[in-house]
């Protein structure tokens, strides 16, 4: 018998033995031995392959504890086979292969595991003669001769430390081909994960109680880990309903639909941000004609800013010197039935601001843009210039609080220096990714997809039964 060379002596397995499978973060299970049997098979089900053709992955889910079908464990892995696979009372099923660690009291080395349903089965797992194969003397008369493993440790912290990395299958909801979304996708592969770019206004929807799904192009979308929105402002209130509707299904969502919407409301943000006293500059709104005094007034004295409350990229968004320009303009847009701002111009700014790139709760990033000659809006669309520069702590912390007040994981937080501190003129759930990666020099996306994996690590999952749910309706 051949030994393996991280293995000193051979093993003995009765006809059962506790396993662990820690490729696919399954640290305890109960498998049954047989030998009539080539390869082993693992109960799997939500099996659903992703990934290219030349490089094809399976996602599928475990119950690893007989009888505790309400306990899953989500899992993936590359498929090295589809094989046709005779069970015990001769029929046959296409299976598909996978390779896995297979752990015992210390020692492991690599198996090949079919994935089928065993809900009928006692066994979860059956180890087959390919995994047991110059490793293993078989005691057919005993069982457990290994160390014993416990069911206990799915409902401990340890559960995390049994996870490994897993390919993930990721949508990016975008209109555009643009360089945010290809490094997206970039990135994404180079970590192994797919990521599918998908037109936002080409999906629908179809909305019930028990099975709600997102279609597109005449399909059923698959089941996502995550989706990065990159909704653009023109289809603000259809793309967060899409966006909705996925957080309904559960997944996973970058930013939420109810931080993109408020986000590119700026009356609503400005009113978010008040509340979450976040610092900005003084702003008034009113829709009357007659406010008009008033309103300046409320704001300070001229130069002032009017900004249309949806505007983007620096368009809608106006400077007003003196008073009689600012009632001019305030005037046209009310003539236009245009909803907006009026604001506090920041003198001491000097035409420059501060764009801090949010992501998962931290600062990754910061530059300072500054106009092009003669223009008071930074915007890098407009012809801005940007370069890298470190931020206080004060601005740090405002950047925190005024993404945390809209909850998002990824946002472009815009903010002026001014002489009472720092002022948030803007929280942008898409912002750009080429400027601020250029000028920094950081792989803003890699930190992106750090955050996204640590989100959608996959941990046991209780599912919520019928009978959980009556219990806690007449609790």
């Amino acid at each position: 018998m051949t030994t393996p060379p991280d293995m000193p002596e051979p093993l003995q397995f009765g006809w059962e033995e506790w396993i662990a499978l820690p490729s696919l973060g399954v640290p305890a299970l109960r498998a049954k031995v047989d030998t009539g049997a080539r390869t082993s098979a693992l109960h799997a089900f939500d099996i659903e392959t992703f990934g290219s053709s030349t490089k094809p992955k399976v996602r599928f889910t475990v119950h690893p504890i007989p009888g505790r079908d309400d306990l899953v464990i989500p899992c993936s892995a590359a498929i090295i086979d589809r094989r046709e696979v005779a069970s015990s009372n001769g029929e046959k099923e296409l299976r598909y292969v996978i390779e896995s660690k297979l752990s015992v009291n210390g020692h492991s080395w690599p198996i090949e595991i079919t994935l089928t349903n065993r809900s009928s089965m006692t066994s979860r797992m059956l180890l087959g003669r390919q995994a047991l194969k110059d490793h293993i003397s078989i005691v057919a008369t005993d069982r457990f001769l290994q160390p014993e493993l416990s069911f206990d440790i799915y409902h401990t912290q340890k559960i995390r430390e049994a996870q490994p990395k897993r390919a993930l299958r990721i949508a990016v909801l975008s209109r555009e081909d643009n360089y945010s979304t290809r490094r997206l996708v970039e990135e994404g592969e180079k970590r192994g994960h797919t990521v599918e770019v998908i037109d936002t206004t080409r999906c629908y929807m179809t909305i019930n109680t028990l099975a709600p799904e997102v279609h597109y192009d005449g399909k059923r979308l698959p089941r996502y880990d995550a989706v990065i929105p990159r909704i653009g402002a023109s289809i603000t209130p259809y793309g967060t309903a899409i966006v909705r509707q996925f957080e309904t299904i559960g997944t996973y969502c970058v930013n939420p639909s109810s931080g993109i919407t408020a986000s590119r409301d700026k009356l609503h943000a400005h009113q978010i941000m008040s509340r979450a006293k976040v610092g900005m500059p003084n702003t008034a709104f009113a829709a009357s004609p007659k406010d008009t005094g008033n309103l300046i007034g409320l704001v300070g004295t001229a130069p002032l800013i009017v900004k249309l409350l949806e505007s983007t990229q620096g368009k809608g968004v106006v400077l007003a010197e003196t008073k009689k320009a600012a009632e001019s303009v305030i005037d046209a847009f009310r003539g236009l039935r245009a909803n907006f701002l009026v604001q506090d111009f920041v003198k001491e700014a000097a035409g420059e601001d501060i764009r801090c790139l949010v992501v998962g709760g931290k600062v990754v990033a910061s530059m300072k843009r500054t106009g092009a000659e003669g223009d008071f809006r930074s915007n890098l669309h407009r012809g801005g210039s940007a370069k890298s520069i470190r931020i206080t702590k004060e601005e740090r912390d405002t950047a925190l609080r005024a993404s945390r007040a809209f909850g998002l994981g990824l946002a472009g937080v815009d903010l002026l220096r001014s002489e009472a501190g720092p002022k948030v003129l803007e929280v942008n759930s898409s912002p750009g990714l080429e400027g601020i990666e250029k000028s920094t020099g950081k792989n803003i996306v890699a930190k992106l997809y750090e955050d996204i994996e640590a989100k959608v690590r996959p941990l046991p999952v209780k599912r919520r039964t019928a009978k959980s749910a009556k219990t806690e309706s007449s609790a």
